[in-house]
């Protein structure tokens, strides 16, 4: 089959080699390439989730109790957490710089934790681990600044459909590198090999990909809701059921590997190789979707159209009266718009809604991410194998991605159908969650399984929900900053609940254990319910405040929800397609949109958005 028109018939060898070239160089530039790259990404940027595999092998080997295995843990989190420098130069460079600084933090932050955990250099304080997992985990921030974000641009229509793929494979990761490292270190290996697997792999995908993470024009042939833009939307549906092939796999794998005793190496290579070909059989959804853009004719020259640029008009007499008795920015913080206008940062910042919302992140994310963190401790002082501890990391990693996707389309559904507030869905996660943190306070035979899975599932749950409700509340004019103040409740949480309250008590019990003589500097472990009994019962309480703070949230914004939430934004396209059907181009940074001004018929083409 030839794929180009150059003049070389069937039986033309290099006629053939020449258009597969063609044909492969215009997969490898298009923008379904970008979003396969983009997966791979977001499909190793999860390291900061199996911090529990690797953990007892830094606690081991520099002597640490739980208490600074802890702050290790609240270090990475914040490193995960706060985006705002890679948000930074994104702003002002194009992606392949941010991938390419995420690139070099990933490698030298866990190479170093992997060079002092082995020995080959010398112990180092507690505060450099601290800054070397931070650096590590903050490489994370970057991969999704480069690649998840120029992905929205990219498909800017399906924006919704990229954030939960992406995000997705991101809570896959952990178990996508949990099989890898088996498979190349066997389950026999402390842990510390995963440090350095977590150090190069990561930074090689994303260098190896750098070429292809770029924002694309948008082929003006799918505009619209003809055959082509049917096309897809369908794969974007194909790539969702490849997703869930791959999380179904994985659970899979993990069960037989922990009924099979003895699970032999060879096996590993196996499973393995079968991971690899799942993750890459998105290239199928790649290579189709190319091909059904490179065989269209080439599209007609443009007509000419009538463009209406809208430039910022004097402002009358009445405008200027206007503006001197508006109050001030800082007099306007306190006296917020409407929910669902768009607040400015202050605004959003210091709104009761803002306020209720993260003290709910910070109870839910808080607890989970204390329990995902202190796994491995969790396991090894009920009695669980190393290799039931790898697998419940696993299991958290898979339903995180379940949760994820779930809530977003769940909560999406009953929003639509039965007008139900997205802070409910908030508060039936966080009710769920309590009893993930009961199996663990009261050490139910063979809980943790069910934990895992309870735990791993809120988890990822409560982000889709937490990003949703900040945009629908407080508008989308600040959202990135906005966003990112909203996963700033993760570390908090998980100083309060990890470091202050899990680790000391946990401490306290080992001590008690040894006669009350304090082991500091040496492996201080805990065996027994007792370990984490008190703690977690602690979490399932703030868990439960959070679920009613949540609760709060919901009747609060009930008539909101119950509202139009989206119609202003139909409003808006529908006003700009009025008229004289003229093209818009609106000017300045506040044009939110256009519309005809007070419904006329057209004439002065569009307004700034926030007066529609």
């Amino acid at each position: 089959m030839a794929f180009g028109g150059d003049g070389a018939g069937a039986g033309s060898g290099g006629g053939g080699v020449k258009a597969a070239m063609r044909f492969a160089e215009h997969v490898v530039r298009g923008r379904w390439f970008m979003f396969f790259a983009s997966i791979l990404i977001m499909a190793a940027a999860g390291g900061t989730y199996i911090f529990a595999i690797y953990s007892k092998a830094i606690k081991t080997s520099l002597g640490y109790d739980q208490k600074t295995l802890n702050t290790l843990s609240f270090f990475k989190d914040v490193g995960a957490n706060v985006g705002i420098l890679p948000g930074l130069i994104n702003e002002v460079t194009p992606p392949w710089v941010v991938l390419a600084c995420g690139a070099g933090m990933n490698l030298v932050g866990y190479l170093m934790i992997y060079l002092s955990v082995s020995g080959r250099t010398a112990r180092p304080p507690v505060w450099l681990m601290c800054v070397y997992i931070a650096v590590g985990a903050n490489s994370q921030s970057f991969a999704n600044t480069g690649a998840l974000v120029t992905a929205v641009k990219n498909f800017p229509e399906d924006r919704g459909v990229v954030l939960g793929l992406l995000k997705g494979f991101v809570g896959l990761s952990g178990a996508i590198f949990t099989q890898l490292y088996r498979a190349i270190y066997g389950v026999g290996d402390d842990g510390a090999s995963l440090v350095l697997l977590m150090a190069w792999l990561p930074a090689a995908i994303s260098l190896v990909f750098i070429p292809t993470i770029r924002i694309m024009p948008r082929n003006a042939a799918i505009d619209g809701s003809g055959p082509a833009r049917k096309r897809e939307r369908k794969a974007f549906f194909y790539f969702l059921y490849a997703s869930i092939v791959l999380a179904v796999y994985l659970l899979v794998m993990n069960v037989v590997e922990l009924e099979v005793l003895g699970f032999p190496k060879p096996a590993y290579y196996v499973t393995a190789t079968v991971l690899l070909l799942l993750i890459f059989f998105p290239l199928v959804i790649v290579v189709k979707q190319e091909l059904s853009t490179y065989l269209q004719p080439p599209p007609p020259p443009p007509t000419s159209t009538v463009t209406v640029v809208t430039v910022d008009e004097k402002p009358t007499e009445a405008d200027n009266n206007a503006a001197a008795a508006s109050p001030s920015c800082l007099q306007d913080v306190f006296r917020p718009p409407a929910r669902g206008d768009d607040y400015t940062i202050l605004q959003a910042l210091f709104s009761v809604d803002m306020l209720v919302l993260f003290v709910a992140t910070i109870c839910g994310v808080g607890g989970t991410l204390t329990a995902i963190d202190n796994l491995n401790q969790i396991g090894q002082s009920l009695g669980y194998p190393q290799r039931s501890i790898t697998t419940f990391v696993s299991l958290v990693s898979i339903w995180n991605y379940a949760g994820r996707v779930v809530a977003g389309f769940a909560s999406e559904y009953v929003l639509a159908r039965y007008k139900v507030p997205r802070p409910l869905a908030l508060t039936a996660v966080l009710f769920l969650a309590c009893a993930g943190h009961l199996l663990i306070a009261f050490g139910v035979s063979n809980g943790l399984y069910a934990a895992s899975v309870i735990l791993g599932f809120c988890f990822g749950a409560q982000w889709p929900l937490l990003f949703a409700i900040i945009s629908e509340v407080f508008g989308l004019k600040y959202y990135s900053t906005l966003y990112n103040f909203g996963a700033v409740a993760s570390p908090v949480g998980s100083y309060i609940l990890s470091v202050r309250v899990t680790g000391h008590l946990y401490d306290r019990e080992a001590e008690r254990q040894l006669g009350g003589a304090p082991r500091r500097g040496r492996d201080l472990t805990c065996i027994g319910v007792r370990c984490f009994r008190v703690s977690f019962l602690i979490i399932a309480a703030v868990t439960l405040l959070g679920a009613a703070v949540s609760l709060l949230l919901a009747w609060r914004t009930r008539k909101f929800y119950r509202s139009d939430i989206y119609g202003k934004f139909r409003e808006v396209a529908m006003a700009g397609n009025g008229g004289q059907q003229v093209k818009h181009e609106a000017s300045g940074s506040n044009n939110d949109g256009g519309g005809t001004k007070d419904g006329g018929t057209g004439e002065t083409g569009a307004v700034n958005g926030n007066k529609v």
